[in-house]
């Protein structure tokens, strides 16, 4: 079976800053990955990478086998850390760019949930909360049929009444081919959707595990083993 997503002695430069150092890991189709680490690991920015926004300065990237293209963009589905989306925009204009941007893009399933939250599709972005607009574009990415899902914070700037919410709304609009990659800091809140972990420390990987593997043979939860790990 060919990995959705592997790197190979990734590197990763900003001018003098190696943000990625000679990073390997693999990921597997069909599961919920937890990509966990400290501020400055370098997750966010291996995430770019496999969205095809930056280029390495050496080692290989590879989604499904092939390296970051217009080909694989068609496949992955990207939620940066910000919102991209302009404040002018109505929730409908929205979802109008995503269906002409994407010809994966599922309308009907984006309304639902629009609708399902209460959220009014003619009002404009600008005139949202922070939490909303991120449920918005939360609810974009997660309309695609993507074979890859690559979310970055995606519970980072919501009420911890919503994050229900979100993480029944990635957990129920997926396929079960599908693979969903999450970095996040707030591990004890996703941790019952996750199927593995990769911590990342320093641009390198310094564990990949399954959630089973790590309950049955360190007797502790992810969070309890990521505060061990990383003394916080």
């Amino acid at each position: 079976m060919i990995p959705i997503l592997q790197c190979k002695d990734l590197n990763k430069f900003y001018g003098k800053f190696q943000a990625l150092n000679q990073l390997s890991l693999t990921v597997a189709p069909g599961r919920i990955v937890g990509l966990l680490g400290p501020n400055g690991s370098g997750k966010t920015t291996l995430l770019k990478l496999a969205n095809g926004l930056l280029t390495p300065n050496s080692g290989e990237i590879l989604i499904d086998g092939k390296a970051p293209s217009i080909e694989t963009k068609s496949i992955v589905s990207y939620l940066p850390e910000r919102t991209y989306l302009s404040n002018w925009m109505k929730v409908t204009d929205a979802i109008a760019y995503f269906q002409d941007f994407y010809a994966d893009f599922r309308p009907d399933v984006a309304m639902q949930m629009i609708q399902n939250l209460g959220i009014d599709p003619k009002k404009t972005l600008g005139t949202m909360s922070k939490g909303t607009r991120e449920k918005v574009q939360l609810i974009l990415v997660m309309s695609r049929a993507a074979r890859l899902y690559l979310l970055d914070e995606p519970i980072g700037g919501v009420d911890p009444a919503a994050r229900d919410y979100i993480l029944n709304t990635i957990l129920n609009n997926y396929a079960p081919n599908s693979t969903i990659l999450i970095s996040t800091h707030l591990i004890s809140d996703i941790e019952q959707i996750l199927d593995d972990v990769i911590f990342i420390q320093n641009g390198r990987a310094v564990l990949q595990s399954s959630v089973e593997e790590i309950r049955e043979n360190q007797g502790m939860s992810v969070d309890a083993l990521f505060r061990e790990v990383f003394r916080c």
